[in-house]
């Protein structure tokens, strides 16, 4: 019963293998020289994730016979993406003007979207997605703790999530 009403093909193993490469993007780009290049390393890494995560959730979703674009899937993308594409926009204005708010950006707008999406999916994803909102408001609060806060939401809460998903929601 909650399969039909549930996005339930969000890929607990994906999460953490995202998790893991958003560590080691943290750990790059806090050592880089130039904005610019901090920002290509997180953008880098952005597409390495989405590209995971993707293939992930196409996978688990075949496995469990479940359609990825279609129901609670359509709905899932359609209320994660707004806040995503919002992210971009907001990246773009920001990286020359105040490169320092762009952590707590992507947190917050992340975990904006991760909430939303989350009312399709099992429960344990919104309450990440409110983990996600609190670590925007510490990096809003202490800017320079950006990398740090960026680790610990992609890479840590990734990884912690990502194994209770794998472990409670098969995978």
């Amino acid at each position: 019963m909650e399969r039909a009403g549930s996005f339930t093909a969000v890929s607990g193993w994906g999460a953490v293998v995202v998790g893991t490469t958003a560590l080691a993007a943290a750990a790059l780009a806090s050592v880089q020289p130039t904005t610019f290049r901090w920002l290509a390393v997180w953008l880098a890494e952005g597409v390495l994730a989405a590209t995971i995560g993707g293939f992930a959730m196409a996978r688990k979703s075949r496995r469990i016979g479940l359609p990825l674009l279609a129901g609670p899937g359509r709905k899932f993308l359609l209320s994660f993406c707004p806040a995503i594409i919002a992210g971009g926009l907001l990246t773009a204005g920001l990286a020359g003007n105040a490169p320092e708010a762009i952590p707590a950006v992507w947190l917050l707008l992340y975990g904006t979207g991760v909430v939303a999406a989350g009312a399709f999916s099992v429960p344990v994803v919104p309450i990440q997605g409110f983990c996600f909102l609190a670590l925007g408001a510490a990096a809003l609060a202490a800017p320079v703790a950006g990398d740090a806060l960026l680790a610990a939401g992609f890479g840590l809460a990734h990884i912690g999530f990502g194994l209770v998903i794998a472990r409670r929601y098969g995978g």
